[in-house]
């Protein structure tokens, strides 16, 4: 049997608690999403360390004859030890990692917190909240403490998982770690392939078009400029968390 637009969406919402009382998913008018905890990625959603980023590659390719507009085209979202593997498979892939990381911990200028970031994270207990990154454990912290946050004391890195964003594995870790199901968490992602990840690990996702398009970020549950306007409520009785923010309109 078919099932209508509305009705799959109401399904939905019927499915991750949402408010009965919003708006369609990907509406232009405010939404109340309702949660246990909240899965951010760190680059794109917390900070923008692209600068960085895109020097530290570009070195790397140069020094292993890699196209640097190839390896930009395909390091974003992913750890870096499986770009590394995907361009240059003669190598051995964790002396690389510790190559990029080398470069990368030496290269700290230009990072910035993105908006709303830090008005989110004052409002969040510590306990309902981590970060989910593609970063090593030790250039995340870097990237974290330089920008000026409390670093919770347990992350999901890339030495957490075996298998990286776009697998479900690290918001499946995510949500193990802060102990709540995949269901009763909110992901936000700005990457095609940390979107994919958070969807296919069955997380509510919040997209971001601060640094994709929006036609990349297919599956994500909302879509949001960034983080600026979104507030949060701590729900009495141990009940969670409660999101109000307006999406964009998918187009």
């Amino acid at each position: 049997m078919r099932v209508s637009a509305s009705a799959q969406r109401d399904r939905e919402a019927e499915a991750h608690g949402y408010d009965e009382a919003m708006a369609p998913p990907l509406a232009s008018s405010p939404v109340l999403v309702r949660c246990k905890g909240i899965l951010f990625d760190m680059d794109g959603i917390l900070i923008s360390s692209l600068g960085s980023v895109e020097r530290s590659w570009t070195k790397w390719a140069r020094m292993r004859e890699v196209d640097p507009a190839y390896a930009l085209s395909m390091i974003h979202g992913r750890r870096a030890i499986e770009s590394v593997a995907m361009m240059r498979p003669d190598l051995d892939p964790a002396a690389e990692l510790n190559l990029i990381e080398d470069i990368e911990l030496g290269d700290g200028e230009g990072i910035t917190v993105l908006p709303g970031v830090k008005e989110l994270l004052a409002a969040l207990p510590a306990e309902r909240w981590t970060v989910v990154t593609s970063a090593t454990e030790r250039l995340a912290r870097m990237r974290l403490t330089a920008s000026g946050f409390t670093v919770p004391n347990r992350l999901v890195t890339a030495e957490t998982v075996n298998e990286g964003k776009p697998h479900p594995a690290p918001y499946l870790a995510g949500a193990a770690l802060l102990g709540w199901a995949p269901e009763e968490c909110v992901v936000f992602e700005d990457s095609a392939s940390g979107v994919a990840s958070g969807c296919a690990a069955g997380c509510i996702v919040v997209g971001t078009t601060f640094s994709h398009e929006a036609e990349h970020l297919e599956c994500a549950t909302y879509l949001v400029r960034d983080l600026g306007g979104m507030v949060v409520s701590v729900l009495p009785g141990g009940e969670g968390l409660a999101l109000r923010f307006t999406p964009l309109e998918r187009r």
